[in-house]
């Protein structure tokens, strides 16, 4: 690693992460020397700085073995469509089998994928062409009409796509050229290469109806999958990264249990465990052969009060319960640190569009006793639901009905399972709680679960304005102006959604030392699901 760290010293961490980032999703030498001098460095430095880059990225990475990897969900209704995708165990398989037209790095900057460039003269009319020579894994070459249809079919209501909130501003997906697809908007938005770098976007056959075998482009074929168990992936040798991926073969696991799960990873049954709870890090760090790996994101778990039913039909029992979270004791009791205090609205401070002017929300019982009064609840139980599911809820909703109690306001804390939790509990619970993952820009973030028709619009807020003011954003082109419009909407959001946001969270992942290759990507725990590709073992 001494190349890696003469490389990180020469031209800084953050810049290392995102150049090393880029060779290890296929960037060449010639890219990255691009990178360098894009930003006004003089060609002989930049081309021996490229040089070192290579040697940093190609010192380490060694070939074969097998890994066994534990998320934290499992359910039968685990699947390989990518449309259909909504936890971290879809996105982790999702990202072994198939690709996207651009995948995200360390800074959240879409690169080149299985479009080996994109461009755009108006942000609305976008060409993408595609890399010649990729194959799906039953030998199928890629062309146009894969990318058609794997795109237009999340407009399709009858796909019931996760992400037909995204889908809905594209017009048209059309073949250009033998390797060339045109992307037309219905209006500007200049994050559309963000939005097809995002796991539901990734790229199929045409016509795919049974997605069983999981065929795509990506870096491991199935072997084996059994929804709710585990899965099997074994090395794609064909795969169009050259040298990618390190690995023979992943078994991926669901554990919902956390204790189970650390405990699997320290008797050596496991290599890697996605979502460790910090109560776990000094055990893991403290036992030889194991580390932890930690990524700060935009991931929260959230209070959902739903404004259509129930106790959150009234606007003054929803700021009750805001007011009844007391961040700073969550943040040192619960995440331990881990963490960084929220405002009731879902863009966090790492985001470029994050709005710091908006003022604190405190904890305040004198408030929350008024709002409650005002509210006319009485002293009927509010039932909460809660699940290790959604990271740190339990223990949250506990915090909460400690307050609740000094004031007069009874909540039920119902904990649930894991399995299940999110066909079973989540978007159903009048009041309870869900887990966010980090999502790659704040438009994605928004339009998946804040505009009136979206099918994540966890606390059913509709507001015309705001679906106005998100529409506007995309098409903006001044920088200013653009953090206007995010910052407004965050205000409408932290007034009027029925949802407390206490924290945002980091991810914490357990793994053996042997294990190498780990950097973070903020789009969530396990190198934001994109792990499988990367990863190497030093046995």
């Amino acid at each position: 690693m001494n190349e890696r760290r003469k490389f990180e010293d020469l031209v800084g961490p953050q810049e290392s992460t995102r150049l090393l980032g880029a060779l290890k999703r296929g960037a060449s030498r010639r890219d990255v020397l691009a990178l360098l001098m894009a930003g006004g460095m003089q060609a002989t430095l930049a081309g021996g700085l490229s040089s070192l880059a290579l040697s940093a990225h190609a010192a380490t990475p060694k070939r074969g073995g097998r890994i066994r990897v534990a998320g934290a969900t499992a359910a039968i209704t685990d699947t390989l469509d990518p449309s259909k995708m909504s936890n971290q165990t879809d996105y982790s398989r999702g990202t072994m089998l198939y690709n996207g037209l651009t995948s995200l790095d360390g800074s959240l900057t879409p690169q080149p994928a299985l479009a080996e460039s994109f461009d755009t003269k108006d942000a609305k009319t976008w060409v993408f062409k595609l890399r010649k020579d990729v194959k799906f894994h039953d030998g199928k070459p890629l062309t146009p009409a894969d990318v058609v249809f794997s795109v237009m079919r999340h407009k399709d209501p009858a796909t019931a796509s996760k992400a037909k909130a995204l889908a809905d501003q594209i017009d048209s997906v059309k073949a250009s050229g033998a390797n060339e697809v045109t992307v037309t908007l219905s209006a500007p938005n200049a994050d559309l290469p963000v939005i097809l770098g995002t796991f539901h976007f990734m790229i199929v056959k045409d016509g795919t109806t049974d997605f069983s075998t999981g065929i795509g482009t990506g870096p491991y074929k199935l072997k084996e999958f059994k929804p709710g168990v585990r899965s099997i992936a074994v090395r794609n040798e064909g795969y169009w990264k050259p040298g990618q991926p390190y690995l023979d073969e992943i078994e991926f696991v669901g554990i919902g249990d956390e204790g189970a799960r650390v405990n699997a990873l320290l008797s050596g049954d496991l290599d890697l465990a996605g979502s460790v709870n910090p109560r776990s890090v000094e055990r893991i760090k403290g036992t030889p052969g194991f580390a932890v790996f930690s990524t700060q994101s935009g991931q929260y778990s959230d209070l959902i009060m739903r404004k259509d039913m129930g106790p959150g039909a009234n606007p003054d029992f929803i700021l009750a319960m805001k007011h009844l979270i007391d961040r700073e004791q969550m943040r040192k009791s619960v995440a331990l640190g881990h963490a960084v205090l929220a405002n009731d609205q879902p863009i966090d401070p790492t985001n470029r569009f994050h709005f710091a002017g908006l003022p604190q929300r405190a904890f305040d019982l004198d408030k929350a006793k008024f709002h409650l009064k005002k509210s006319g609840l009485g002293d009927a139980p509010v039932p909460v639901i809660a699940s290790p599911a959604a990271l740190y809820s339990v223990e949250m909703a506990l915090v909460m009905q400690q307050s609740a109690q000094k004031i007069g306001l009874n909540l039920d804390v119902k904990r649930m399972p894991a399995d299940g939790y999110w066909s079973n509990h989540w978007l159903n619970s009048a009041v309870g709680f869900g887990n966010v993952n980090p999502r790659p820009s704040a438009d994605t973030l928004l339009t998946l679960f804040f505009k009136s028709d979206a099918a994540w619009n966890e606390s059913r807020w509709k507001s015309e304005k705001f679906d106005q003011l998100l529409v506007a954003s995309r098409a903006e082109t001044d920088a200013a102006k653009r953090k206007q419009q995010y910052a407004d909407m965050q205000v409408m959001i932290h007034e009027q959604a029925g949802l407390g946001i206490p924290l945002f969270l980091a991810s914490l992942d357990g793994h053996s030392s042997k294990l190498k290759g780990l950097s973070p990507i903020p789009l969530g725990g396990l190198m934001g699901y994109s792990f499988a590709e990367h990863v190497w073992l030093d046995a």
